[in-house]
């Protein structure tokens, strides 16, 4: 069983004339999605609403297969994501968190909701920045998990959801000291390593995690996975029509987690240059799928080619 523990909540995504469309969204939920979409089984271990949001979130895990881990509900409103889109269908996020479904779930609630059969974690994103979610995520990941437990991170870093920049970059180089799979961007990495060259800073993910994998994402650009003797393998992206790039970068971590973990491998594995590549592969095809939708909408096993 593959868990995820990150967000979800609704994304108001900004359309001409003035639309705003209402969205399933979260970058942990979408990497659940993917998950459950393309049929590895999966649980959702985060907090969900009463209101009528959090229904549209639950209905959208049920639909996807996606088990539920936190079975209560909580009275406080779904987290909401106002998100404007470029020309180039890159988005913008402005989060509202404060008193919102996301922040409040804490250490005993989330080891509670973690499934006993528990395989591989998946975190990152807003769970690692707001309170008190972030500092119960920190400690399961650094001292309660099973060794044995595959642990994959994807910082997804959000700067205007930061308060304490330091802080954060000091939770996150914790987080990674036990983290088997590290996925970033070239936009986390200039956050992470500011001044630093895409070069540097993915060698600084690289020092500062476990003997890891480090999976790096750049746009239209090439895919690359820095195996943990050093060697790179990278997988070109392929060239689709672009509605927006919202959970393109979720659906690469789940496609990615799902085929590497879904085959039974774990962290004596990740050397391993042939299930790397197919997982690789696999991430930049559903990664590219989901930018041809509007919203955060992975595709189903049988669009695959």
């Amino acid at each position: 069983m593959i868990a995820v523990a990150a967000e979800a909540l609704i994304d108001l995504v900004a359309r001409p004339a003035d639309v705003l469309l209402a969205r399933p969204g979260g970058a942990g939920f979408n990497t659940a999605r993917t998950l459950g979409r393309l049929g590895w089984p999966v649980t959702y271990v985060g907090r969900l609403a009463d209101d009528r949001f959090g229904a549209m979130l639950r209905d959208s895990l049920s639909r996807d297969g996606v088990r539920l881990g936190v079975g209560e509900l909580t009275a406080d409103p779904t987290t909401l994501a106002m998100v404007d889109v470029d020309d180039a269908g890159s988005p913008r996020f402005r989060f509202y968190l404060d008193g919102t479904s996301v922040p409040g779930l804490d250490h005993a609630a989330l080891v509670a909701a973690l499934p006993a059969d528990v395989s591989a974690l998946h975190a990152g994103t807003l769970a690692l920045i707001v309170e008190p979610i972030a500092s119960a995520l920190e400690a399961l990941i650094t001292r309660d998990l099973p060794p044995d437990v595959l642990v994959m991170i994807d910082p997804n870093c959000r700067p205007a959801a930061v308060a304490d920049a330091a802080a954060y970059r000091e939770r996150i180089f914790a987080i990674l000291r036990r983290a088997d799979i590290v996925k970033v961007s070239a936009e986390d990495l200039a956050y992470l390593f500011p001044g630093l060259s895409l070069a540097a800073g993915i060698l600084e993910v690289a020092s500062r995690s476990a003997p890891s994998l480090v999976l790096v994402t750049d746009g239209p650009r090439p895919a690359r996975a820095v195996l943990p003797s050093g060697e790179s393998v990278s997988v070109e992206v392929p060239a689709v029509e672009v509605a927006d790039t919202i959970g393109a970068g979720d659906a690469f971590g789940g496609a990615f987690l799902g085929s590497f973990a879904g085959a039974g491998l774990g962290a004596s594995d990740l050397g391993r240059v042939t299930p790397v590549r197919a997982a690789l592969q696999l991430a930049v095809e559903v990664a590219a799928l989901t930018c041809t939708r509007v919203g955060a909408e992975p595709p189903w096993r049988n669009e695959l080619a």
